[in-house]
């Protein structure tokens, strides 16, 4: 899969806000050739992902502070500090933090390069990951068209 992109790809330790998700660049398509992906991410209370599904790269979370419900392909399950969910191309997922505190977890793409454009197109540049994640609603039609370009539908809230 070949993406034209007008914007510098992202290098570790960039950081994007994103749906209430705080997003760090640990490893990126740089630094993987290409093969993985990974960022740590730290999502807000009541924040998180709608579902949607990605048809060109696989996704895995392993959860390091708080919970996660996640949706995965129309089930629910809740997932704390140690656990891994692993979510194969085109399974319908999404996640949320329903604590009263931010959450933190990992999440890694493979192959590498297509999540990591998506989060730069769609989410806006933060200068720290230590301040809890910012409220501001997200750019919908921005967020639109960049899932569109990289391959990520969106699904209707179940």
């Amino acid at each position: 899969m070949t993406i034209a992109v007008s914007y510098a790809p992202p290098k570790v330790g960039d950081i994007v806000h994103l749906l209430g998700t705080l997003i760090t660049f640990k490893a990126t398509a740089a630094e993987t050739e290409g093969a993985f992906s990974l960022v740590e991410v730290k999502t807000g209370t009541g924040q998180g992902t709608p579902p949607h599904l990605q048809r060109d790269d696989a996704e895995a979370f392993y959860v390091l502070e708080g919970h996660y419900r996640f949706f995965l392909d129309g089930k629910t399950r809740v997932a704390g500090p140690g656990e891994f969910i692993y979510v194969p191309r085109g399974t319908p997922h999404g996640f949320w933090n329903d604590e009263d505190t931010p959450s933190r977890m990992l999440i890694i793409n493979v192959p590498a390069g297509i999540h990591d454009r998506f989060f730069i197109e769609a989410g806006d540049p933060v200068e720290s990951a230590d301040a809890a994640p910012p409220m501001a609603p997200p750019d919908i039609p921005r967020l639109m068209t960049a899932a569109g370009r990289y391959g990520i539908e969106m699904l209707p809230q179940e």
